[in-house]
Parts: structure tokens; C-alpha cells; sequence
């Protein structure tokens, strides 16, 4: 393969021009790797929880033991497949199918790199981009989502259905939060193109105050921070990994929508889907938040850095580190209730991610050299004090009502404490002089 460096942001006019063989070629490539990168990513995540928690992980089939995510693939894909008799058979081939799909075709619209030559044709490090293209990278995870669902369902299993129907709450909860953090990434970039996106941080240009430029950041994570933050809890919900693996929450639910899936091919696709989903999240938020393939600081003072194929080694890095930032989540922190999982998504992501909208809009709008800025300030300060206002009233009401529960709960324990048989159980009296037609007898004191 013949490499030129081509030192240019691709634009949206730079895609549909490839060959029908260059788009199956990138295609494919990008098949390849999501497939090689989840048995890698298997072997990543077993042996940097070992090392974690002071032990070896796979050290047996091949060197570091890194046959052992292929040996396991190979034992999933040969082994026999049992299916109970009780499933609808067509949704039940059918939902590891809906998991699997969407997930690759997110990864179709993630830039990992600049215009290169590739076989003498210049093309983007891209297969394809739309003007909305992170709204198709939503869709496909929305998707997704029915394989779930489909798959508790099919199951007919109680387990399966209670698995299904969390995830599908799950889902609805951590998605709204997800769009919403994305929202001031669109007001910076003035676009939902993901490879615009990036150019976007290329530079972080200035901010007027007081007659001043100051200098912004360029990357977003830095600029967005809450938007960063809210998104990383979000995607651990949007893929079911811990702390919010709810769906498939094996003290309470066995395996969760997965329980009547045995070891076998349908289990793997299953399995590979949850990982493609866990690296299309990575690449999300590499695209959005931390400058996509663009290298990091000091590596782009380098002239090269962020021209030919170079930056397919920075993408790769960050890809790393955030799929360790997923590996430090498992081993380290606990799963959470369900009422905490949904009053964490609906109570505190949603409100915080709108508040911080308000502000982004504003200082968006301070920006714009033909807007009324005084004007723009007080509409601000008025919805502030309306969302402060709604804030201590319901805060208010929700605190009298805890005090008068604990009232309630004080009163009826002191009432329980008084007569013990008000509660409804039967409770014997102590002074019975039989028990069970035997008499009862006092047994003198130093006898045994």
C-alpha cells in the first residue's frame, strides 16, 4: 500500500467519491478489527482485572496467554446448540442478530484519521459521514436495544422478561441524558458531522471578555466538561456494564435476558455484540470529546503528527485508555440498586444536563456579534431563578414528606413496642404454664 501524506481535514464533499472496491476495502478493514478487537479486548479486560486484584489471568494457551480469548471462541462456535422448548424460535435466532448489526454500522460513521493515499486514490480515514451522522450513531444504539428485549421475550423465561424490560427502561433513561450531553458539543461545532467535529477542535479559538480574547481549549472534554462527564456515566448504562449491568444481573436474575442462551454461537454473538457496542461508546466519545484522531499535547507540536497514517496510532491509544477506564469500572465499583439506576438518570443526569445547556446556549450567544447581549443575560437570569425556584419547592415538599414518614414509622414503632401483637402476628405470652401439653417446670439455679 502506497502512503502519501496528506495533511487536510476531510469535509462532507469529500465523501461518495470513493471507488465501490475502496468503500468494500474500508468495509472490511473495519469488520477485521471490530472482530479482532473484541477477542483482543477480552484478553485486555481478564488480565488487567488479575493484575488488579493480585493474580496471573490467562497464562496458559499461548504466549500471555492470548489464545485464550480464540480458544473460547472456538469452543462457543463447535459447541452443541441446545434451545428449550418453550421459545418462539424465529425472535429467538433473530435477537442476537438485532444486537450485533447495529453495532458495526455505527462504527461506519467514526473518523479515525485524515485524508492518505490509499492504492493511488486519495480518501478519507473514514468509510462514510452524513450532516447528522451523530444521530445515526443514536438510532443504531436504540436499536440495539431491541435485541434485548427480543431476546428476554423469545425466551419466554420470567428472568428473560424481567431482563428485557430493564434494559429497555435502562436505555430510555441514559439515552436522554446521552442526546442531551451531546447538545453543546452541536452549539461549539455548528454541526452533527462527526468528522467536522473534529476539525472543530482543531482549534479552540478565543472567547471576547472585556474587550480581551481569551484563549479556549481545544478539545472538548475540557471546554464541556459537565457534557464529558455526563456522557461517561451514560455510556457505562447505554452498554449494561457495570455498575449499571442491570439487564443481566446475575444475583437476582440469574443472566438476565441472556439466561436461556447456553454457551454456544448465538451466546458469542451475544458476547461480541456487548463489546462492539463498548468500543463504538469509546469512539464516541474520542470523536466528540477528545479530538478524535488528532494527537495529544505535546505530540502535536510535531509537524507530521496529525498527517498521513499517524493518526491512526493516536486514535488507537485513546481507544485504549477508554476501554480501561470500562475494565477500572468492573473491578472497582459495586452494582448499583434499580431505583438508584433510574433516579440517577431521570433526577440528577437530565436536570444538570439542561441547566448546563442554558449555559452553553448563553455564552454561545454572547459570542454573536448581532444578538443583544444585555437581552441575553436577563432571559438567562430569569429562567435560572424559575428552575431555582421549582427546584426548592419540589425540595421542600420532598423533605416534608420524608419527616412526616419518619413520624409515621417513629409512631407506629413505638405502638408495636407497646402491644407487640398489634402488628398482626400472633405473639404467645410469656407466662404459659404448657407448652406443647408438657408442664412447665422451674429448674433450680446451679443445676444443669
Amino acid at each position: 500500500m502506497r502512503t502519501l501524506l496528506v495533511a487536510a481535514d476531510p469535509t462532507l464533499a469529500d465523501f461518495g467519491k470513493d471507488p465501490l472496491w475502496i468503500s468494500i476495502i474500508k468495509a472490511a478493514v473495519i469488520f477485521i478489527v471490530l472482530m479482532l478487537g473484541v477477542l483482543f479486548g477480552v484478553w485486555f479486560e481478564r488480565k488487567l482485572i488479575s493484575r488488579m486484584q493480585n493474580r496471573y489471568g490467562p497464562n496458559r494457551a499461548g504466549k500471555f496467554g492470548l489464545l485464550q480469548s480464540v480458544a473460547d471462541g472456538l469452543k462457543m462456535g463447535l459447541k452443541e446448540d441446545l434451545m428449550p422448548r418453550t421459545v418462539d424460535k424465529v425472535i429467538y435466532f433473530i435477537a442476537p442478530v438485532v444486537l450485533a448489526v447495529p453495532a458495526f454500522l455505527a462504527f461506519s460513521v467514526i473518523p479515525m484519521g485524515p485524508m492518505v493515499s490509499m492504492f493511488g486514490v486519495t480518501t478519507p480515514l473514514q468509510l462514510t459521514d452524513l450532516p447528522v451522522a451523530v444521530l445515526l450513531v443514536l438510532a443504531m444504539a436504540s436499536i440495539s436495544v431491541y435485541g434485548i428485549v427480543l431476546a428476554g421475550w423469545g425466551s419466554r423465561s420470567p428472568y428473560t422478561i424481567l431482563g428485557g424490560l430493564r434494559a429497555s427502561a435502562q436505555v430510555v433513561s441514559y439515552e436522554i441524558a446521552m442526546g442531551l450531553s451531546f447538545v453543546g458539543v452541536f452549539l461549539f461545532a455548528g454541526t452533527l458531522s462527526t468528522s467536522e467535529i473534529v476539525s472543530a477542535q482543531a482549534s479552540g479559538g478565543t472567547f471576547p471578555l472585556g474587550g480581551l480574547d481569551i484563549p479556549m481549549p481545544s478539545w472538548y472534554m475540557i471546554l464541556l466538561i459537565p457534557s464529558f462527564l455526563i456522557y461517561i456515566v451514560t455510556m457505562l448504562g447505554e452498554t449494561n456494564r457495570v455498575p449499571f449491568d442491570l439487564p443481566e444481573g446475575e444475583g437476582e436474575l440469574v443472566g438476565g435476558f441472556q439466561t436461556e442462551y447456553s454457551n454456544s454461537l448465538k451466546f458469542a454473538v451475544i458476547m461480541l455484540a456487548e463489546y462492539v457496542n463498548v468500543f463504538v461508546v469509546s469512539a464516541v466519545s474520542i470523536t466528540l470529546f477528545m479530538g478524535g484522531w488528532r494527537a495529544p499535547f505535546p505530540i502535536s507540536m510535531w509537524d507530521g503528527a496529525n498527517a498521513g497514517w499517524w493518526p491512526l496510532l493516536w486514535f488507537f491509544l485513546k481507544m485504549v485508555l477508554v476501554f480501561s477506564f470500562f475494565i477500572w469500572c468492573r473491578a472497582s465499583l459495586p452494582r448499583v440498586r434499580y431505583d438508584q439506576l433510574m433516579a440517577l438518570g431521570w433526577k440528577i443526569l437530565i436536570p444538570i444536563n439542561l441547566g448546563w445547556i442554558l449555559l452553553v446556549a448563553t455564552v454561545r450567544a454572547m459570542q454573536m456579534e448581532t444578538v443583544d447581549k444585555s437581552l441575553v443575560l436577563i432571559l438567562a437570569a430569569i429562567v435560572l431563578v424559575g428552575c431555582i425556584t421549582i427546584w426548592w419547592r419540589f425540595d421542600s415538599v420532598l423533605q416534608k414528606r420524608k419527616e412526616e414518614k419518619a413520624a409515621q414509622v417513629q409512631a407506629e414503632f413505638e405502638h408495636l413496642e407497646a402491644e407487640p401483637t398489634a402488628g398482626g402476628f400472633p405473639v404467645p405470652p410469656l407466662d404459659l404454664p404448657h407448652y406443647h401439653g408438657v408442664e412447665r417446670k422451674e429448674v433450680p439455679s446451679g443445676t444443669n
